[in-house]
């Protein structure tokens, strides 16, 4: 049958934007649901703490460093091909990981969920971006950015809920029932697009962007383990430098680059950027690290860790979209900042509220911090594809898609490991004698199983300090966490509003074909740079 590649019509592009972003909603569930998972993943599978790490690593790895790649795949072999099996092995990934015998296992086949979820929102995006021009492009990707907040909000209660009454491994089987819904749902109403410039994949480019992401990811949850100054970690660090270099060096060098860096002399597209590592500290970082914390600290069970956790991710479903509306009269920048100055005071709200005494009193910094990272959240995908033109949107997709999920990966093994070190300082201040060697190992031991939400194992670790005594010593490096969350949240507030308070998401429609060496090509990206 031949593929369709006619324009849709009105209906037609209502059921394609409903498809792309039924299929984008399992992407937040399996990402927060396998956050709250990991307690009881450790109790079922055991494994240490590194290995439960790298459960939610290892998709955020090998998703945001492909999505790039899966960028330039989809311009060259049609967006359409590869969302489809993108979506496919995202479903089969998902039903394998309810047999996974062990953590090493689950995590292997966490990775593989994150390259074909790096296809399937990569070739999606793109398809949005040629069905829909000027505002109708915005309130698209407003609908795609509230559908990931419909599956961060209720990823943990569905979670929850699952663990409760099935086990853990029910999880992974109902995101890959639901990822089947969005692919017959969605699959046959899209129409094949490519861009008929695109010349390949960027081989040498891809695998240097990888090693980098994964060398610098790897050495950092290794370091609360191995200490900061072991030659294992200092390698790793190293290499991850090193391939840095060689990327740039590449990229700046091909024909048709992966990542064109020339983009980044434009502050317009440097403040794009921007936007999504700030959501990354102020909101990904505690869909994470929050249920960990309600379910080893303070005790609570999955379920209403899960109901507890809607508080934050409930603003996701309103917020994007009437966001979008005040576009019209507000720079997009100026409301992007905004947002953060929001987020940034639920933060320090929650920073002085004492968790153990009430569960309630959590609830409304929460919102707080929802409300304000929604704002950016609703606006940035808009944004990210009116820098290039239409036959580029892979492209585009693929740098803004990367930034938000290789930076999501990154910060949240930078916020495990600086946990982690805060977790060790504090237990150092509880233990007499700590520095005995044996001892110092065992406390960076309970540090890490503290992180992972697993107190059993802490307490095992060192049975010399309280259960109690643990609880506070978390409790007070968790509260250190959210003050270094703070200045990083209002940095992103200052380079919103220095970057892009004079631009607002409505692009113009942007048609005509990008090469390294066009003139015409260097004027419409100043064009984008100065709107």
């Amino acid at each position: 049958m031949k593929p369709r590649t006619s324009r849709p019509s009105g209906s037609g592009k209502r059921l394609i934007l409903l498809a792309v972003c039924l299929s984008a909603l399992v992407l937040p569930l399996a990402f927060s649901g396998g956050a709250v998972a990991t307690p009881a993943i450790g109790r079922d599978l055991a494994g240490n703490a590194t290995a439960l790490t790298w459960i939610t690593n290892a998709f955020m790895l090998s998703f945001g460093s492909l999505l790039m790649a899966a960028g330039a795949l989809a311009d060259q072999f049609g967006r359409k091909r590869l969302f489809g099996l993108g979506l496919g092995g995202f479903i089969a990934t998902s039903f394998v990981m309810s047999f996974a015998p062990s953590v090493l296992a689950l995590d292997i086949l966490r990775a593989l969920q994150g390259i074909a979820a790096a296809a399937s929102l990569a070739s999606g995006s793109a398809s949005l971006a040629q069905e829909f021009d000027g505002h109708a492009r915005t309130r698209a990707f407003s609908m795609l950015g509230t559908s990931f907040g419909i599956g961060l909000a209720f990823g943990p209660l569905m979670a929850g809920a699952l663990i409760t009454h099935f086990g853990w491994r029910s999880i992974f089987i109902v995101i890959a029932a639901i990822g089947a819904v969005a692919f017959v749902f969605g699959v046959p109403r899209m129409r094949e697009t490519r861009d008929p410039g695109a010349t390949g994949l960027d081989y040498p480019g891809t695998i240097t962007f990888t090693g980098t992401l994964a060398l610098f990811t790897f050495g950092v949850i290794q370091a609360p383990a191995s200490g900061w100054g072991s030659p294992l970690v200092i390698g790793l660090l190293g290499a991850s430098a090193l391939l840095l270099a060689a990327f740039v060096a590449i990229e700046s060098r091909v024909k048709r680059p992966m990542l064109e860096l020339s983009l980044f002399r434009y502050a317009r597209f440097v403040g794009v950027q921007i936007l999504p590592v700030g959501t990354c500290y102020c909101y990904i970082v505690l869909i994470v690290m929050l249920p960990l914390r309600f379910i080893g600290a303070e005790g609570l069970s999955e379920m209403d860790a899960g109901i507890l956790m809607i508080a934050l991710s409930a603003p996701m479903l309103v917020v994007p979209m009437l966001v979008a509306m005040f576009t019209r009269w507000i720079a997009a920048g100026v409301l992007s900042g905004i947002g953060f100055l929001i987020a940034a005071a639920g933060l320090y709200w929650m920073s002085v509220v004492d968790m153990s005494a009430s569960k309630e009193a959590i609830v409304l910094p929460m919102i707080v911090i929802g409300m304000g990272a929604g704002m950016p959240w609703g606006l940035m995908d808009g944004l990210s594809v009116s820098v290039v033109p239409k036959e580029r949107a892979g492209m585009a997709s693929g740098i803004f898609s990367t930034t938000r999920v290789a930076g999501e990966g990154i910060a949240l093994a930078i916020v495990t490991a600086i946990l982690a070190a805060l977790s060790y300082s504090s237990l150092v201040q509880s233990v007499p004698d700590s520095g005995d060697a044996a001892l110092t190992a065992r406390i960076a031991e309970a540090a890490q199983r503290m992180t992972t939400g697993d107190m059993t194992q802490a307490a095992a670790a060192l049975p010399e300090v309280s259960r109690h005594t643990l609880s506070l010593s978390y409790a007070h490096a968790f509260t250190s966490l959210l003050h270094v969350l703070i200045v990083i949240t209002l940095l992103s507030a200052f380079a919103a509003f220095a970057f892009l308070s004079r631009t607002g998401p409505q692009d113009k429609d942007r048609g005509e074909p990008r090469s390294s060496n066009n003139k015409r090509e260097k004027a419409t990206v100043v064009d984008s740079a100065v709107a």
